[in-house]
């Protein structure tokens, strides 16, 4: 209920909305509990081209590859408590909206062993998430990761839109609204 009340509440900010001020205003609206703590930008930013390592050595790509979609980027580690509290969120998140048009993609940072990576997500039966790696904090470092988790959401033309520092429920009523909006808006 509280979700399509959340949603009632951004159909009704984008009525004679036009520009991407006003959507960036509207999804702010929709920002409740953790959420708060999502800062989206005035203007999209430009992302790093750094390579990543992709999971089971698959090789390597750049954000440049999941262009054309709506990306929940999410940097963490397997000894960062908030980064293991909030992944069965993210998953979830993953669940309800993944496919063609949205995508999470979580990326261990650091030292973080691939053996230990599996283990973590087997061990909280998240099968849905990739499990790459930037065992040298290039992207980390050239996306301005100071701390874990952090959470970057990056539009289709794969520019960062929002940024949320720390842990939070990527489950919640208010983090689904937003997702819901995002898409509903293209």
């Amino acid at each position: 209920m509280r979700l399509v009340r959340l949603l009632t509440l951004y159909l009704a900010l984008m009525t004679g909305a036009n520009a991407t001020l006003a959507d960036t205003a509207a999804l702010q609206a929709l920002r409740e509990g953790e959420m708060k703590k999502l800062v989206f930008h005035a203007e999209p930013r430009t992302v790093s081209d750094a390579a990543f390592d992709l999971a089971d050595g698959a090789g390597a790509a750049t954000l440049e590859d999941f262009r054309g979609k709506y990306v929940l980027l999410n940097f963490w580690a397997t000894w960062c408590a908030p980064c293991r509290k909030e992944m069965p969120t993210l998953s979830a998140l993953q669940d309800e909206f993944g496919g063609d048009r949205f995508a999470v993609l979580t990326i261990a940072t650091g030292r973080n062993s691939p053996t230990g990576i599996r283990k973590f997500f087997d061990k909280i039966g998240v099968t849905n998430l990739p499990r790459h790696q930037d065992p040298k904090q290039a992207l980390a470092r050239d996306m301005a990761v100071l701390g874990l988790p952090i959470s970057v959401l990056l539009d289709p033309e794969g520019r960062e839109i929002a940024r949320l520092p720390g842990d939070a429920d990527w489950h919640s009523d208010s983090a689904r609204a937003i997702v819901a909006a995002l898409l509903a808006s293209d």
